[in-house]
């Protein structure tokens, strides 16, 4: 059931001295900000209005993601911090006596309302400020970063002897559930680990790079870790075929959620390690499987590698995210896409998103030179944007590159290196390095909640 506003504080807690009522300043400016029921109505469709047990307030339940996205906790640290703090609970509108939802709960919350829900609120969010005369669009600059994935350095080997795991840890967990409780199981992660990786010499033939190390102090030059991932196709189909049979069979009595849904994830990791198991053959043959489809991950298969040219880090693993922000730090539009898609055709659509909002066309935009093209400038001027001053990717023209030099395109070129700053504040502040939800929708409803806790600061820190 439906519920938008929890418990009102009880008599004897408005006894309480002043002092300790008061909320920090910040927290102060948030709260008068959430109190608009326009915030609650993204998440609506999701519960019933009327049936089921009662579900954990909205108010309360925007105000603690706040909390966790502006400070940076987990999901248990969070709880115990609100029910330790008598100002965290006035905000998060909790009484004294009153019990913090559990970890578990807000967990399957954030996954029960999905994206959807998540880009309602912070359209609503934009929609206030914009009432208010809050959503300046002077000027727009945008950028793409990507979103690391909640996952390990990929290795062909590596995923397979990972997958071994996984298929004796389902199969045990059938077991423990009351499942085929007359069969042995044989695991065989050990001889997936062991055999893995080897310490072999550079030229091995068939091998694939996974990093290098130094072999000693004094030995003064580096040894390349390469994979062998030859023992493991064969280790691979037993073990997937042992697993598989633990499941089997008529399940007598009360059949345990855990136990239903064992089989189809099973058979969904079967899948995943045959993909795996070809992509090492692949390899092993001299051809580089296809980024675009390569399988990187067993628990986020939507995952994939992404390069942006970083010195540090030549291959990510995970998302792309575009940010679109104005001069006060306000993000205008954000979105997360799969893969690593071209740049230039996703601005056009994020400045007619904002031009819908604010209820003007920005003008200037900028972007950087991944952005460039004479394409990208056609459609952002039939937008009505006047000016454009993003720097072409080819040789330019003499004309071109008189442009180019002016003053004005050079003092927003600039201006345009904050969003780089801003998406490195949102990495550090907000979350955005890391996806803790797996998948694109995932990823999605993360940096959203992370989006909506920095424009809340921003936007209250304005209205005040």
């Amino acid at each position: 059931m439906f519920r938008t506003i929890g418990d009102r504080p009880s008599l004897w807690e408005s006894r309480l001295p002043p002092e300790v009522l008061r909320l920090p300043e910040q927290l102060s400016r948030v709260d008068a900000l959430l109190g608009d029921p326009a915030f609650f109505a993204p998440f609506a469709p999701r519960f019933h209005l009327v049936l089921g047990r009662p579900s954990t307030p909205v108010e309360c339940y925007l105000r603690l993601m706040f909390l966790k996205f502006r400070y940076r906790l987990g999901y248990e640290s969070l709880c115990a911090e609100v029910s330790d703090s008598v100002s965290w609970r006035r905000f998060c509108g909790i009484p004294l006596d009153g019990r913090v939802p559990h970890p578990t709960t807000l967990m399957k919350l954030t996954t029960r309302c999905g994206d959807e829900a998540v880009a309602g609120l912070s359209e609503a969010l934009r929609a206030k400020a914009a009432g208010a005369k809050l959503l300046r669009t002077a000027r727009v600059r945008a950028d793409t970063a990507v979103i690391a994935a909640n996952v390990a350095c990929p290795v062909g080997a590596g995923l397979l002897a990972k997958a071994v795991g996984k298929l004796v840890r389902a199969a045990r967990r059938v077991q423990a559930a009351g499942g085929a409780t007359g069969t042995v199981m044989t695991g065989r992660r050990r001889a997936a680990g062991r055999r893995h990786g080897r310490w072999l010499p550079r030229c091995a033939p068939g091998l694939s790079w996974a990093g290098t190390r130094r072999a000693g102090r004094s030995a003064g030059r580096p040894e390349t870790w390469l994979i062998w991932p030859r023992p493991l196709p064969g280790t691979r189909p037993r073990c997937c075929a042992t697993a598989a049979g633990r499941c089997g069979g008529p399940w007598a009595g009360r059949v345990r959620g855990r136990l239903r849904r064992a089989p189809g994830e099973l058979t969904v990791t079967i899948e995943r390690t045959a993909t795996v198991v070809s992509q090492a053959r692949s390899r092993l043959a001299g051809q580089m499987p296809d980024g675009a489809t390569r399988l990187v991950s067993l628990h986020d298969p939507e995952a994939r590698p992404i390069r942006k040219g970083r010195i540090d880090r030549p291959v990510e693993f995970g998302y792309q995210a575009q940010v679109t922000g104005n001069d006060y730090g306000i993000i205008l539009d954000y979105g997360v896409a799969a893969g690593n898609p071209p740049d230039a055709p996703q601005l056009a659509p994020a400045i007619s998103r904002i031009a819908r909002r604010a209820g003007r066309t920005p003008d200037p935009v900028t972007a950087d030179r991944g952005y460039g093209g004479p394409a990208t400038e056609r459609e952002l001027q039939a937008l009505g944007v006047c000016t454009v001053a993003i720097a072409r990717r080819a040789r330019p023209s003499t004309a071109r590159r008189a442009a180019e030099h002016a003053r004005g395109f050079r003092a927003l070129v600039k201006w345009r290196t904050g969003c780089e700053g801003r998406i490195s504040y949102l990495k550090r502040g907000y979350g955005w390095d890391r996806t803790r939800l797996d998948g694109r929708d995932g990823a999605s409803i993360w940096c959203g909640h992370g989006v909506s806790s920095h424009n809340l600061v921003k936007i209250s820190a304005l209205a005040s």
